[in-house]
């Protein structure tokens, strides 16, 4: 069984690695048919290919080419209305000699909408009636047989990702742009949620004085429950921030806190950051200087608010 699914992994690795020699200009107007394309991208395809058609409208649509799934038996009976003039078909057959698929052909090319075919025959009838044809074609099937769609269906998957790639990176699609693509995932709250989204400010904001006594600024780190107080120089700007690590470290060290100020024990350079900020830069700052809390600065580093690792947790950033 091992010695099977070795085999199957490298018959299918193989394909992926010949379609290689065979990405060039077809490649490239099919890029620049769907760049110039003013509808969306409509993907069908039949049994295994349908969906692996399923897979690649999916990851055009969510890089930035608007596309959908229509199944070509459904599209004969009504849901052609789904395709217009605007739009081109994306249909994906092996053989290129899917009858569902050459029924459809006809009146999607009568409606003006432009036809890109990848299948594994370049003289099949599919292929000679598309715009452009994406040569998919591989020497054989994974499967012992050579009957079951196991290579040819791989480098279908493979090519279509190409594809979406090659557009994404066409379009200048950025992380903020695939967050908004994504809302309800992970990685859309890590790339939309700003710090000011999730800070501390107002009445929950911790502070003192330059020149508070220690105690003072003890009490406002337990009311606040942050584990920490900024510190506010005579300008209104930030001097520094005291922790209760800052605290613990004093005391293990013999000082008499009680005849000491803040400014004695705060951190002159604190961490800071910007409410404009994203918050997974919070993190990534939190991380590399090993700190639970950061100030949130505004351009002349008055306080506007404070985050503590807490909140990024709670916010899901992290």
């Amino acid at each position: 069984m091992i010695a099977d699914a070795i085999e199957v992994l490298r018959i299918e690795a193989q394909a992926i690695e010949g379609l290689i020699g065979r990405t060039g200009a077809a490649f490239a107007d099919a890029c620049e048919a769907i760049l110039a394309c003013r509808g969306r991208v409509v993907v069908s395809g039949m049994g295994k290919s349908g969906h692996v058609a399923r897979k690649i409208a999916a990851t055009l649509a969510s890089t930035g080419t608007p596309a959908f799934f229509v199944h070509p038996a459904e599209a004969s009976h009504g849901d052609i209305g789904m395709i217009t003039r605007e739009d081109i078909l994306l249909a994906l057959s092996n053989s290129g000699s899917t009858e569902e698929l050459l029924t459809i052909v006809p009146a999607v090319k009568r409606q003006g909408a432009g036809l890109i075919a990848m299948t594994g025959n370049p003289a099949s009838p599919l292929a000679t009636l598309a715009d452009v044809h994406l040569d998919a074609g591989v020497e054989r099937e994974a499967c012992p047989l050579n009957l079951a769609p196991t290579a040819s269906t791989t480098a279908m998957l493979a090519l279509g990702d190409a594809l979406a790639v090659a557009l994404l990176a066409a379009r200048g699609f950025s992380h903020q742009d695939f967050a908004r693509s994504h809302p309800g995932g992970a990685l859309g709250r890590r790339l939309l949620t700003h710090v000011a989204d999730v800070m501390r400010g107002g009445e929950d904001l911790p502070s003192v004085a330059a020149g508070s006594t220690l105690s003072a600024a003890v009490i406002e780190v337990t009311r606040k429950r942050m584990g920490m107080t900024a510190v506010i120089g005579a300008d209104g700007r930030v001097a520094g921030i005291f922790t209760d690590g800052d605290l613990r470290r004093l005391l293990e060290r013999g000082h008499d806190v009680r005849a000491m100020t803040v400014d004695d024990a705060m951190t002159r350079t604190p961490a800071t950051i910007a409410a404009d900020a994203l918050a997974v830069e919070a993190v990534r700052i939190m991380e590399e200087r090993r700190i639970n809390q950061l100030l949130v600065v505004d351009a002349d580093r008055r306080l506007v608010g404070a985050l503590h690792i807490h909140d990024l947790l709670m916010a899901k950033v992290v």
